[in-house]
């Protein structure tokens, strides 16, 4: 039985923009691009190139928008069985399905030209990769077949500060490597406390996330063990001399609000929505203390 009309209803033109736009989920995308031109900022020694900036900026936007299209496309099928997405354009019949694989593939293409040409070509690679990782990966092999899903598929959503890092300075190093373990570490934590807010719609979904296999508990104590090993990779710039001692500070404080809060979850579900919240406060406002450390003294 097919998902969607062969064809989308006739509406607005603001309203067709709007849809083919949520395809991107620029929300996510935000953060995304918070990440990768953040760690900019120290990597360049408080001088980025502005063009490598606005290359990492619009070419991030793609390349995330564009891998997002692409997992809109896949996976409407299971969109189309829970509730929190079953109204999205694609399972809703609003966008005809071919087009939001057309768009994703334009996207990271176009975003591939934009950071070469912009920045260079280890961080329009880099961006590819994190792409490709984010399609074939996570959305396409990891995500119906195991409970680990979003901990080896959540290293497509560590690559931002690769890339920002690679926009910047032209290659990687230690400091680059532990920002992308902290993405790579807090992604479970953050993810899980949303699986369990909605461990009904992926149950009727059949996606085996964590919590609907192995149960909350499970994922509760192995979200404290992630937000722990956030928390000690979150310390690594400030020992590759990349960042000072108020970066230290705050990476401490954010680090153990982390663990905290994943600590109380235990207890009690009530906390679960407060990490879930907190998860996107934490990695928001740790990228600004790094990215405002060099004019700290």
């Amino acid at each position: 039985m097919s998902l969607a009309p062969a064809l989308p209803r006739a509406r607005g033109l603001t309203s067709v923009a709007r849809d083919y736009i949520s395809l991107l989920k620029l929300r996510v995308v935000l953060l995304l691009d918070a990440t990768a031109v953040g760690v900019m900022v120290p990597a360049a020694h408080g001088h980025p190139r502005v063009g490598a900036v606005l290359a990492v900026l619009v070419g991030g936007t793609l390349a995330a928008g564009g891998a997002h299209a692409i997992n809109c496309w896949f996976d409407r099928d299971i969109d189309a069985a829970m509730n929190r997405t079953r109204r999205r354009p694609l399972p809703d019949g609003r966008i005809p399905a071919w087009h939001a694989l057309a768009l994703g593939i334009v996207l990271v293409g176009l975003s591939v030209i934009v950071l070469w040409a912009g920045a260079n070509l280890l961080a329009a690679v880099l961006a590819l990769v994190g792409a490709l990782l984010y399609v074939f990966v996570y959305t396409i092999w990891l995500k119906r077949s195991t409970p680990q899903n979003i901990v080896i598929g959540g290293a497509a959503g560590a690559v931002p500060p690769l890339v920002g890092w690679a926009g910047a300075t032209g290659h990687l190093d230690l400091t680059a490597l532990s920002l992308f373990a902290v993405i790579f570490f807090w992604t479970p934590p953050h993810f899980w406390a949303l699986a369990q807010l909605i461990k009904s719609d992926y149950a009727r979904a059949n996606i085996p996330m964590l919590p609907v296999v192995a149960g909350e508990r499970s994922a509760k104590r192995q979200t404290v063990v992630y937000a722990a090993l956030t928390l000690l990779v979150s310390l690594v710039p400030f020992f590759t001399g990349s960042a000072g001692s108020v970066y230290l500070a705050g990476a401490i404080v954010l680090g153990v609000g982390l663990v905290a809060i994943s600590v109380l979850d235990l207890e009690g579900r009530r906390w679960t929505r407060r990490l879930w919240t907190y998860s996107m406060v934490y990695v928001a406002l740790l990228f600004t203390v790094f990215a405002v450390s060099p004019f700290v003294p």
